[in-house]
């Protein structure tokens, strides 16, 4: 069966033992067409991001850029700005042959500038987990903007399982559009994908987007609706719909279009192309069956932009295409799809920060 697995298809794949955990699986962990993978107790400081390489175990690698071990207890430790950790995942993978998976950053995690990638033993490619692999996943995490206070068990990445590849060609993806309306808000630009825009036209308070702030105090990640965004953030406004992004500072702006995914779908937004600007629009790329679905709660979602502007100073225009949504069958209908019903945080959303400020 062909297309991205539904959360009824992960469930038996750990049935059948082709996903195990060191703990049982937890409420919601479960996703209408992902899994959402949990740190483990440990995460090694080392000297750089690294690949395991073609036949290598992340292990061998490890001892040569570890610095030093933190423990993750119960109280937590503190990932530092800038520095990057590996931490061993609890679950770990026996992927029947024709199964491969994809992994990304949960919405949260990109929206605190917190890159985070898996890997795996014999991995030559970041997030990407090849066909029948078997063997341990770990989370690279290198906090960009704000530290963090992690605790075992924090769900920072998430993975997608498919079954052979079914992306929908720009025709395929132009009838579905007219089928069922994919965008609102904007016209519907179909070349290798959805085109998306950006939103800079001010709202009633003048505010377009926010940036963080280089000097802040620690997030803790279990602490939802608790942090005072000011703290953290400075607000972005613009009167002629256009503002200057500079070098190395960190984004949160949204899409000028409301995006719908139909439940028999999913989407993935595709990484920035140096075509349109050097900056990277997104960390967290995954857009579940159901997001902005009318039937789940949605009339259409705004996509949240996580932008990092590189090398030189940018001007991002009301409206200039930033990035684009690659659309995807589904193998069957999730059971339940994004939204209200499994207390989905970003359905019907516009311009939002991560659910650990307060609104």
């Amino acid at each position: 069966m062909t297309g991205v697995y539904a959360s009824q298809q992960i469930e038996a794949l750990f049935e059948q033992g082709a996903i195990a955990a060191d703990r049982p699986p937890v409420d919601g962990q479960i996703q209408p067409a992902s899994l959402d993978l949990r740190l483990g107790t440990v995460a090694h400081r080392v000297r750089a991001s690294f690949l395991a390489g073609q036949g290598v175990p992340v292990a061998d690698r490890l001892k040569d850029f570890e610095m030093h071990r933190i423990a993750l207890g119960p109280e937590g430790a503190v990932l530092e700005k800038g520095c990057v950790y590996l931490v061993p995942l609890m679950e770990r993978l026996a992927l029947p042959e024709g199964v491969q998976a994809v992994a990304n950053a949960k919405s949260s995690t990109g929206r605190l500038d917190l890159l985070t990638r898996t890997i795996t033993d014999g991995g030559t490619e970041f997030d990407r987990v090849a066909e029948g692999y078997a063997g341990p996943l770990y989370a690279e995490i290198c906090p960009r903007s704000f530290s963090v206070l992690v605790r075992p068990g924090m769900r920072l990445n998430q993975i997608r399982f498919r079954a052979g590849r079914s992306v929908l060609d720009d025709g395929e993806l132009a009838d579905l559009h007219a089928a069922e309306t994919l965008v609102t808000g904007g016209p519907a630009t179909i070349r290798d994908g959805l085109g998306f825009s950006v939103d800079l036209s001010p709202g009633p308070d003048g505010i377009v987007g926010y940036r963080a702030k280089p000097h802040t105090g620690v997030i803790d990640l279990d602490r939802i609706g608790h942090y005072d965004p000011s703290d953290f953030w400075e607000t972005l406004r613009s009167r002629d719909g256009r503002i200057i992004l500079d070098p190395d500072a960190f984004y949160i702006l949204v899409s000028r279009e409301a995006v719908h995914i139909p439940p028999l779908y999913a989407a993935e937004m595709a990484p920035y192309l140096a075509m349109v600007g050097e900056f990277r629009v997104h960390y967290a790329g995954f857009f579940d069956p159901g997001f902005g679905h009318a039937g789940a709660g949605g009339l259409g979602s705004r996509g949240v932009l996580e932008v990092r502007c590189h090398e030189a100073p940018f001007v991002l225009e009301h409206g200039q295409i930033v990035g684009r949504l690659v659309y995807e069958r589904m193998a069957v209908v999730p059971r339940q799809v994004y939204g209200a019903g499994i207390a989905s945080n970003y359905q019907g959303q516009g311009l939002k920060l991560s659910k650990h400020f307060r609104a």
